[in-house]
């Protein structure tokens, strides 16, 4: 019985690395009654005759765990978006950083196309960065025609498994075609009608990265959803709304309807964006009406 890492799942198949080499499984019945499914990043134990017939027997725990896109033990999410084609969105951004923060993964913000700002854009999206940089967060410019754009990235990949993520057309396959060009992975541009990109990763993938590491391409998304997140949850995937929440009167403070709140006198102060703030009172409500429906 051997022991690796799942680096590729595709048409039922799971593909095992260890320092064997890559060897193609199937998974045991036995995970459907426990209502288990391999995941790419999953360590497993797994026993194969040769390279194309093996089973994964066992799965070990895991550190955390995303359901779109469905990977594991993730050291760091690449959050990939687009500064224009389709436009920026502090909002799905937001979205983003609050599925990441859930899961204990770190984020890196990777605004791309930078090639394609125009002055007037530029000033915005480079108020956005300051702004989350003064939030604590690591955020990165690229563009996939300015190399040094792309060394700029590099450095944050080694020695890490980082999962690249975003919604459709904002230039992840690109991307990780710049930093690994033999990889050459499909792309498509965007629907000038719907505003964005078409689904050209299809599976999720570890590629091995030559200077150390692992990066993920992922199937791009246009939406997400708040399962599994409570609302009494949520402040803390804000960082700037953790912090504060112990100097709130109120124990469990929501920081919407409640008097001395620290957290909505941080935005009073310009302290806290305020539009993070409204991104998370909108998802508070998403929350709510999920709950409403189930």
């Amino acid at each position: 019985m051997g022991q690796g890492r799942i680096i590729k799942a595709l048409s039922g198949f799971y593909y095992v690395e260890n320092n064997d080499g890559i060897f193609q499984c199937r998974a045991r019945g036995n995970f459907r009654k426990k209502k288990i499914t391999p995941l790419v990043g999953d360590w497993v134990e797994f026993e194969a005759e040769n390279k194309r017939d093996g089973y994964v027997l066992e799965i070990h725990e895991r550190k955390n765990e995303l359901v779109r896109p469905p990977i594991c033990n993730v050291d760091q999410a690449i959050l990939v978006f687009s500064t224009e084609e389709p436009s920026f969105s502090s909002l799905l951004l937001d979205r983003f950083l609050v599925h990441v923060e859930a899961n204990d993964i770190e984020p890196i913000i990777c605004m791309s196309k930078i090639d394609l700002l125009k002055a007037q854009k530029g000033e915005e999206i480079q108020s956005y960065e300051e702004e989350y940089r003064r939030l604590n967060y690591e955020v990165v410019s690229t563009s996939i025609y300015v190399e040094e754009t792309i060394e700029t990235l590099r450095p944050y990949l080694i020695n890490k498994v980082s999962v690249f993520a975003g919604q459709s057309g904002v230039g992840k396959s690109s991307l990780l075609n710049a930093l690994k060009p033999e990889l050459d992975i499909e792309t498509a541009p965007i629907s000038k009608s719907l505003g964005r990109g078409k689904h050209t990763t299809r599976h999720v993938e570890l590629i091995p990265l030559d200077e150390g590491g692992y990066v993920a391409d992922t199937p791009g998304f246009s939406s997400l959803d708040f399962e599994g997140i409570e609302m009494e949850d949520l402040s803390y995937c804000f960082p700037e709304m953790r912090k504060r929440v112990n100097d709130c009167k109120f124990r469990g403070c929501t920081h919407v309807n409640e008097p001395k709140c620290a957290v909505k006198e941080a935005v009073n102060s310009g302290e806290i964006p305020a539009y993070r703030y409204n991104h998370y009172v909108e998802f508070i409500d998403e929350i709510k009406s999920q709950k409403r429906r189930y």
